[in-house]
């Protein structure tokens, strides 16, 4: 499915994703940069990526793991930061809550800022959420 505004595009369609960009721009965040290529390439095939496009270039990612019934986790939302100011996390979201296989089910995520974004779409902060690191991740 793809969305378009202006010169963005939205897709979940895996031939449009650039594997090394999206590792690149998992690294350039606090959850991710330690996660080595085959790790990005593990989780993404695992999960129904989300990639930001402009100009057919991808700056931008998200993926949904799902058993697209019940539950939805969203993860790994990261906007390139020349592109970021513009609203386009928000877009990604509304696109993830909306995504016809997704918006029946459950979403949950995990994370340490951007409580107001994941507000709006009717995220709470849940201090029961339990978590662990697995090394190497």
């Amino acid at each position: 499915m793809d969305w378009n505004q202006g010169k963005y595009t939205l897709s979940d369609d895996r031939d449009r994703l650039d594997l090394a960009r999206t590792q690149a721009l998992l690294a350039s965040t606090y959850w991710g940069v330690r996660r080595p290529p085959d790790v990005v390439a593990r989780m993404v095939e695992k999960s129904m990526p989300v990639v930001l496009l402009c100009d057919r270039e991808q700056v931008g990612f998200a993926r949904a793991v799902s058993d697209f019934t019940v539950f939805t986790w969203v993860a790994d939302l990261v906007i390139d930061e020349a592109h970021r100011g513009q609203g386009l996390g928000q877009w990604m979201m509304t696109y993830l809550v909306q995504h016809p296989a997704l918006r029946h089910t459950q979403f949950v995520l995990q994370t340490r800022d951007a409580h107001a974004l994941y507000e709006r779409y009717g995220f709470g902060r849940n201090e029961a959420l339990m978590s662990t690191r697995v090394e190497g991740l």
